[in-house]
């Protein structure tokens, strides 16, 4: 198990290396330097906003869910 802070840490990375990629692939379609960091921001962006909505919007969902185990005492 990890710890928090390593968590966190890993989230970031991860979403540094995904901006680098969108912009690399969007300057690769639209040869500007500009576009490519407002298009790559605007998707970071939009993608951790869509992200938590569509966690929960899952939160509402029972299917698949596990009944947790109890011992009555």
């Amino acid at each position: 198990m990890e710890t928090s802070k390593r968590t966190l840490v890993k989230a970031f990375t991860w979403q540094i290396s995904g901006l680098f990629v969108m912009i690399l692939i969007t300057w690769l379609f639209t040869g500007s330097v500009n576009t490519s960091i407002g298009v790559a921001i605007l998707s970071c962006v939009s993608g951790m906003i869509f992200y938590v909505l569509h966690e929960k919007a899952w939160q509402r969902v029972a299917w698949g869910l596990k009944k947790p185990f109890r011992i009555d005492g």
